[in-house]
C-alpha cells in the first residue's frame, strides 16, 4: 500500500473491520549486554476480543491504544515503507487439515476460485518494530496504482461492502 496513505488505511481499518490480536516485536540487534540477537523480544502480544484497538498519531510519533490506554509508541524515526495486508487463506485438504494459501505477485486476490480468509493482518516495520494487526475475515481492498508493472500494484483499503 502506498506510505503516504499508511493513517487513511489505518483508520479505515480500526473503524470498520474487528481488530481481533496485536503483536509488535522488535527486529533483534544488538542488545544491551553488547551481543547480536537475530531473535526479536515480543513487546505486545494482545487479544482484542472485548477491547477497542485506536491510534493517535502527533509530532512525537504514533500512538497505539487499548481501551484509551496507551501500549505503544512508535517515534517514527525509522519508518521506510508502506503498510501491506495480507490473508490467511486455508485450502480445505482430504485429509481434514487444510494448506495454507500463499499467492505469488500478480494474482488479484479476489480470484473466484481462493479460498475466502478467516484473517486479514495488516503488517508493518516502524522504528526497527514489528507491527501486525489481526482482522477477522477479509479486509477488503481496492486497485491503487502500480508499482512495477505488470505484477506489483499498490492497493488501499475500501469500505466493507453491504
Amino acid at each position: 500500500m502506498p506510505k503516504r496513505l499508511d493513517f487513511r488505511n489505518l483508520r479505515l481499518c480500526l473503524d470498520n473491520y474487528a481488530a481481533d490480536f496485536l503483536y509488535i516485536r522488535d527486529c533483534g540487534g544488538v542488545r544491551e549486554d553488547g551481543k547480536y540477537s537475530c531473535h526479536g523480544r515480543v513487546k505486545v502480544n494482545e487479544s482484542l476480543e472485548g477491547k477497542t484497538l485506536d491510534f493517535r498519531k502527533d509530532k512525537s510519533g504514533l500512538h497505539l491504544l487499548i481501551d484509551s490506554n496507551e501500549v505503544f509508541h512508535f517515534p517514527l524515526q525509522r519508518y521506510d515503507k508502506g503498510f501491506s495486508l495480507a490473508y490467511e487463506r486455508i485450502q480445505p485438504t482430504e485429509d481434514g487439515i487444510g494448506v495454507m494459501v500463499c499467492l505469488s505477485t500478480g494474482v488479484y486476490p479476489y480470484h473466484h476460485t481462493l479460498p475466502e480468509p478467516r484473517r486479514s493482518f495488516l503488517r508493518n516495520v516502524l522504528d526497527d518494530h514489528l507491527i501486525e494487526i489481526f482482522f477477522k475475515g477479509r479486509v477488503h481492498i481496492k486497485f491503487h496504482s502500480w508499482w512495477q508493472k505488470p505484477h506489483w500494484k499498490y492497493w488501499t483499503v475500501k469500505l466493507p461492502s453491504g
